[in-house]
């Protein structure tokens, strides 16, 4: 990426993580033995709806090596409760969102292909999958509904008894008021002009490099079961396991090291980790399973599977009057961890945007399906709202025959707005939109794009430009914890409860506390990944890490050092007011008297065991952080081969305000990694299921993923206004490069190919799919 901002203090330095990662010295779930580890194999259903009439284990039972077969049974005699761990929600007219029983193993009916159904241990890899082929159910198949639209149709299969018509909730915005949805279809009815658009968001496959898995152990002396998993939070996986499994905090501890991606699909509990929880009590041997690729396709939460219509109203002069939206969500087999919250409540906060839209309505049905479960993925609803009101943007610029771009111009919110409450009942509080909007036209090189389009011409290519103004709201749980601890190894050690999956966190986090400490950051260590820190945590979802970690950290700074000048001042000998910090020292003021930091929290530890004082120095808080609001203007140029249908991204320009940057090169690897996924779905990405509910592409041969060398060039640039709702001053930006560009590239395709032939084309853009289009337009 060119970096072409200026006026930060961040730093580009190498990361503290690398290192080891680099060297091959990564653990992963996979990587340790442990001593006595025997390994766990899934049957799993080969249907996406049935009844079960039978399962017969006796021959797995016979097995060489095998040591158990679990089935449902097993599960209700440890007492395991649904699986589903989703905060309760009110629809329209004040019916609750459904949530029907999620079992870890399947014994009456199985609702998607790939269900776990029983769980056979043996004492090698081996032995458990060969087993779990002599696992004989009986299972007798009905009929599925794959669809969002078919399964609300009249007469569609019911895949729950609690669940009629398959509606888990129907929505009617952050902010119900009919007197509200009346005044909309008023001004629509009314408006000089409408734009309208019908858009689809494909299911996607989250496929991070390493696929989940966990090892679980028992340890009879203490009772406490041990689950080491990849996760996004240790404390939030253990907090969701024990509410499953009606357990004690001190009855399970959750362990996360090196975890190979994640981007929210590994932000919660899964039927998997229950089934090995009990298996490995009732072997009394470390239990380890390992999602193969296959696996990971069927069973891990997928992403996005919408439709959403929308309308938007506007005056003569081109000026917003109102915006409907009619948000159609298939949310999978069951209720996912957030798979309802994202296509709700994430998705309507990202409007209006950058723009004024003085009225809004919105609405949003999530519907059950026999497919895998939605989750969170990254951008977990923000890409959604982005990408259909960027279209219906464009479409509008159709209707009236202006400029997109002076169309954009002429709604932005200004500056001088801020901060600015918007119709779903959110506030921007701070933000410049226009200068947003203006960096990226200048680095896009937009006033020389028709001389590029003639050149393009020539050589039998059709050129377009594509524009997308992004807003997300970032850190929508802003609760987070930290501890300051003193371990005694003349370092300090700062805990936190969210989880790295490749952030960076021990960078940043360490840099942070050194900085309000005035220490070197060496002389930190992050701590993280094990539930026993207990520090409240709501996991590194949202792009709400440093922003509510980080506040966090330095709150607990904070109070340290104000416990810490208390206790300086006791032993010094001097009055509180006397005592000044500086540098990782306390000194009197005007004398040579003086203790370190580091020497204070042993003389504190000291002193609390002996029971002189009634704490250490160690010490942790929880803080709130409200939200900011991330925003960026992605401007994608691409040249079509109407031939093909051959799609290629020649220039990408992308503007961002993240607040304050922190480490220029950590934003940098995020932008990159987002717009790679961005891109994958605007382009190649599709998880597409039969009408027997079997996945057509459940593997990398039939499942198109971005690969580094269809990465376009990247211009990049910040314009950054720093935060106001935390004491960094920082945004979030994890998920920018998702929620910009597909709208981006989107746009630029539908400018591509003459007239309106592309206008409504939906993701993937594959070359089929243009070169149809391209055919429709007679070129």
């Amino acid at each position: 990426m060119n970096d072409t901002s200026a006026g930060h203090h961040a730093t580009h330095t190498l990361r503290v993580e690398d290192e080891a990662l680099v060297r091959g010295l990564g653990r992963f779930v996979d990587d340790p033995d442990f001593p006595g580890r025997v390994f766990g194999s899934f049957v799993r259903s080969p249907h996406a709806f049935a009844t079960i009439k039978s399962i017969d284990v006796a021959a797995a039972k016979a097995a060489p090596g095998v040591l158990a077969v679990l089935s449902e049974a097993d599960m209700k005699a440890a007492n395991v409760g649904s699986v589903v761990r989703h905060p309760p929600m009110v629809g329209r007219g004040g019916a609750k969102l459904v949530m029907p029983y999620r079992p870890a193993l399947a014994g009456g009916k199985v609702h998607h292909a790939g269900q776990p159904v029983a769980l056979v241990v043996a004492m090698t890899q081996a032995q458990a999958q060969e087993a779990a082929e002599l696992v004989a159910v009986d299972y007798e198949e009905l009929e599925p509904v794959t669809d969002a639209r078919a399964a609300i149709a009249s007469g569609a299969p019911q895949l729950h008894a609690d669940t009629p018509g398959n509606l888990a909730i129907d929505w009617p915005g952050p902010v119900p008021d009919e007197a509200n949805e009346r005044e909309v279809e008023r001004i629509i009815g009314s408006a000089a002009h409408v734009a309208k658009v019908t858009l689809t968001n494909q299911r996607l496959v989250g496929a991070p490099m390493e696929p989940r898995g966990a090892t679980a152990s028992f340890d009879p002396a203490s009772g406490v079961t041990t689950l080491r998993a990849c996760s996004q939070s240790a404390i939030v996986l253990r907090d969701g396991l024990i509410g499953i499994l009606n357990w004690q905090k001190d009855q399970l501890r959750v362990v996360t090291e090196d975890v190979g991606g994640a981007f929210g699909l590994k932000s919660g509990p899964y039927p998997e980790y229950l089934a090995l929880i009990v298996a490995a009590k009732l072997v009394g041997k470390p239990v380890h399973w390992m999602s193969t690729r296959s696996e990971a396709f069927l069973t891990d939460n997928q992403a996005r599977d919408t439709v959403t219509e929308a309308e938007l109203a506007l005056d003569e002069k081109g000026k917003f009057l109102a915006l409907r939206v009619r948000h159609l969500a298939n949310i999978g087999a069951f209720v996912a961890t957030a798979g309802v919250n994202l296509n709700t409540n994430n998705f309507a906060r990202c409007l209006p945007a950058m723009y004024r839209i003085p009225r809004i309505d919105v609405g949003v049905r999530c519907v059950f399906t026999n497919t895998t479960q939605i989750g969170p993925y990254r951008g977990a609803g923000r890409p959604e709202a982005n990408y259909v009101l960027e279209r219906l943007v464009d479409e509008a610029a159709r209707v009236l025959g202006v400029d997109p771009l002076k169309l954009r111009r002429k709604n932005l919110i200004p500056k001088s707005a801020m901060p600015y409450k918007t119709p779903v009942g959110t506030t921007y509080d701070s933000g410049n939109f226009p200068a947003i909007v203006d960096k990226a036209v200048e680095l896009a090189d937009h006033a020389n794009f028709a001389k590029r389009r003639r050149e393009s011409k020539k050589r039998g290519k059709l050129r377009g430009l594509g524009i997308s103004c992004m807003l997300e709201h970032a850190g929508a749980l802003p609760t987070e914890g930290a501890a300051v601890l003193f371990p005694g190894d003349g370092k300090v050690t700062v805990a936190v409860g969210i989880g790295s999956t490749g952030q960076g966190h021990a960078t940043v986090y360490a840099r942070i506390a050194a900085e309000q400490l005035g220490l070197k950051p060496e002389q930190v260590v992050v701590r993280q990944g094990d539930s026993r820190y207990e520090v409240a945590s709501n996991a590194s979802v949202a792009s709400r890490g440093t922003m509510t970690a980080g506040s966090a950290i330095v709150h607990s700074v904070e109070v340290m050092l104000e416990k810490a000048r208390k206790l300086a001042s006791h032993v010094l000998e001097a009055s509180e007011g006397d005592i000044t910090y500086r540098n990782g020292v306390f000194t009197v003021a005007g004398t040579d008297r003086r203790i370190s930091l580091i020497d204070l929290a042993a003389k504190a530890a000291e002193l609390a065991q002996r029971k002189e004082i009634a704490e250490s120095l160690d010490t942790k808080v929880t803080r709130d952080t409200p939200q900011t609001f991330p925003n960026g203007c992605h401007i994608a140029e691409v040249e079509v081969d109407p031939s093909t249908g051959a799609v290629e991204i020649v220039h990408y320009t992308a503007v961002d305000d993240c607040g304050v940057v922190l480490d220029h090169t950590i934003v940098e690897g995020q932008l990159h990694g987002s717009l790679a996924q961005g891109l994958g779905q605007a382009l190649f990405e599709n998880a597409v299921y039969d009408a027997s509910g079997q996945l057509m592409t459940g593997s990398f041969m039939d499942y198109a993923m971005p690969r580094a060398d269809m990465m376009p060039p990247v211009t990049g640039a910040e314009v950054n206004d720093r935060a106001t709702t935390n004491p960094l001053g920082v945004k979030g930006v994890g998920e920018a490069g998702t929620t910009g560009s597909i709208a981006a590239v989107m746009n630029a395709i539908a400018d591509a190919v003459p007239g309106t032939a592309a206008a409504h084309l939906d993701m993937p853009a594959n070359p089929a799919r243009v070169w149809a289009v391209c055919q429709a337009a007679g070129v």
